[in-house]
């Protein structure tokens, strides 16, 4: 799927990284804990997420993560806008839940973000 899709399937808004709506994108991660994102996540993804804040941006940078999907219309302060765009991030808002925006992105044929999971952790 392409980031393009994405925008097209979410009826999202672009913040910035238009140019860039042709990458191809593998798996997505719905998260408002950066920590979990940072545990779990192992591969590039697109990031669904409700939080506008620089933490955002420092995992998105630790993953080399593609995209980042602001859910429930939430837009991020200029700032946010700005560092990501240096990034080389697309930036998106969808003003749909971030469980409708999985929902809509898993019909739409992209998967969750594989898990590794410890044996330890399994119960």
């Amino acid at each position: 799927m392409t980031i393009s899709d994405i925008v097209s399937i979410l009826e999202a808004r672009i913040l910035c990284g238009e140019d860039k709506l042709s990458t191809e994108v593998y798996s997505a991660c719905c998260s408002d804990l950066m920590s979990d994102v940072l545990a779990f996540v192992n591969e590039k993804t697109v990031l669904l997420t409700g939080l506008t804040n620089m933490h955002v941006l420092r995992t998105a940078e630790i993953l080399d993560l593609k995209c980042l999907i602001f859910a429930r219309g939430k837009i991020p302060n200029d700032d946010i806008i700005a560092r990501a765009d240096q990034m080389n991030l697309v930036v998106l808002t969808a003003n749909k839940t971030m469980f409708t925006c999985a929902g809509l992105l898993y019909d739409g044929g992209l998967r969750g973000a594989a898990m590794a999971w410890k044996e330890e952790d399994k119960l």
